[in-house]
């Protein structure tokens, strides 16, 4: 193995470009960015701007093969998950860990799908704050990464590139023991905290401060825990209280990143949201009013941009 772990970072959006940088900081030679077509050119003539400071990541094509990385780090939207699996192949070997940072709870499914578990982590950031705007991410908050197999309880020596890779670049992490229950945990949040804001295009300070976007929110995130217990999963109401320290702490001018992609007019992650819940509910008979209703509202936004002039 290398002296410094080679990272491939699928996905430069908010996210995936706050952990470029930090990647970048240690090492530039250790992190590479992966593109095709116009996203390509631009990466490579503009690079990112992370907090007001350029980095010149180097990128490569879908297509350019190299030597495998040792880690692979997923952070593209749902609705580019397809192709991202497409476009990842040259980056995979053998050895290489894939580490999913995306919202929801199929993304390592359908990695694992194509790759194989072997090689799959399960990964969910909380706390962080990053926005874009262009190539120009901002945060104030560098929140947690969870990440791991399903259980973490006993140590996989496989897990140990991952380890170095994050440790070394300052990235802060944790291994939960178990990780499926903090994987729903984060879903319960964003199938609250993200759809309503999106829906009525407000930062966090409305989900802070005014009562009925709470409710709202409260109503969505209750049926994700009664879903999820359906299911097997180790979630519970109480659960929900933690969420607002969480909530609390983020800035009231800061809006998720579904509130900011119906604001410029983006396609957003609903079906991976409200769309998931709808399913999964159905095919146990289970009734989710909530969600049902923030799906039609975000899917309703979504359609009016599409209609808009220029779009």
């Amino acid at each position: 193995m290398r002296s410094t772990p080679k990272v491939c970072v699928v996905g430069a959006g908010a996210m995936g470009s706050f952990y470029a940088a930090k990647l970048y900081e240690r090492d530039p030679e250790s992190v590479y960015l992966l593109a095709g077509g116009e996203r390509f050119t631009r990466l490579k003539q503009h690079g990112i701007v992370v907090n007001d400071t350029h980095y010149p990541c180097a990128v490569r094509r879908p297509e350019d093969r190299g030597e495998p990385a040792d880690l692979v780090l997923v952070t593209v939207k749902y609705q580019h998950l397809p192709q991202a699996v497409l476009d990842m192949a040259n980056a995979v070997g053998e050895q290489t860990l894939i580490l999913s940072a995306m919202n929801g709870i199929d993304s390592e499914e359908i990695l694992a799908g194509h790759y194989g578990w072997q090689r799959v982590l399960y990964g969910v950031a909380l706390g962080i704050d990053a926005q874009r705007s262009g190539n120009r991410v901002s945060y104030t908050k560098e929140g947690v990464l969870y990440w791991g197999r399903a259980d973490n309880a006993q140590p996989d020596p496989a897990m140990d590139v991952a380890r170095r890779v994050l440790d070394a670049a300052g990235i802060p992490n944790q291994e939960p023991e178990d990780m499926l229950r903090m994987l729903w945990w984060k879903y319960m949040v964003n199938c609250g905290a993200n759809q309503v804001s999106a829906m009525l295009k407000v930062p966090y300070g409305a989900l802070q401060r005014i009562e009925e976007a709470r409710l709202l929110m409260e109503s969505a995130m209750a049926e994700v825990v009664d879903l999820a217990s359906a299911l097997g999963v180790d979630l519970r109401r109480e659960d929900m209280d933690t969420w607002y320290s969480v909530l609390d702490s983020l800035s009231p001018e800061g809006r998720t990143s579904m509130c900011q992609d119906i604001q410029a007019g983006r396609k957003t992650e609903v079906e991976m949201f409200a769309g998931k819940v709808l399913e999964l509910a159905r095919e146990r008979g289970i009734d989710v009013p909530a969600n049902r209703f923030l799906f039609q509202a975000v899917r309703g936004l979504e359609k009016w941009a599409e209609m808009a002039p220029g779009a």
